[in-house]
Formats: C-alpha cells, structure tokens, sequence
C-alpha cells in the first residue's frame, strides 16, 4: 500500500529537482524512493556529486587542446630546476 510523505522545500529546490529527473528520464518521486530505499539498506545518509565540468571550464580546456595541437603558447619541457630557472629568465 502507498502512502504520502509530506516534505517543505524551497519551490525552485523543487522545480529544479523535477527537471533533473525528467532529463533522466525518472519522476521525482521515483528518485526520492530510490534514495529512501538506498537509506533503508545501508542506515546510513550519504551525499554524492558527480564530478561535472562547468560550461566554461570545458570552453577554457577546449582552447588549450586547440593551442596544443597547434604548439601554440605551450612552454618546452624541463627536467631540473636550473633548466627552468634559465628558461624562465629567457621569457
């Protein structure tokens, strides 16, 4: 038998969390019984957060790529510090 679990949160908290399931192609409420499952299994509480670049950390990465392949402002390799003060003080 189902029951209702009635919870307050902030309106865009909710809105937002309703579109995130959508786009993987879950409801709201399966996401939340999922997690109330998961809790259930493991009595404990854990939060996670898949590592995901920001729009513009994947442009910036993107034109170093760029700039690397063409061997544009990339620095030549170095093995001793003395070797890296030298070229440095060449800049």
């Amino acid at each position: 038998m189902n029951t209702v679990i009635n919870i307050k949160t902030k309106r865009d908290l909710k809105e937002n969390a309703q579109k995130t399931a959508q786009e993987l192609g879950l409801s709201l409420s399966a996401v939340l019984n999922a997690y109330l499952r998961q809790f259930v299994r493991n009595k404990a509480v854990s939060f996670s957060v898949a590592s995901q670049m920001t729009p513009e950390l994947e442009n910036l990465l993107g034109n170093i790529e760029y700039d690397i392949s063409r061997g544009k402002n990339v620095s030549k390799s170095v093995s001793s510090s003395k070797e890296m003060k030298d070229y440095l003080s060449s800049l």
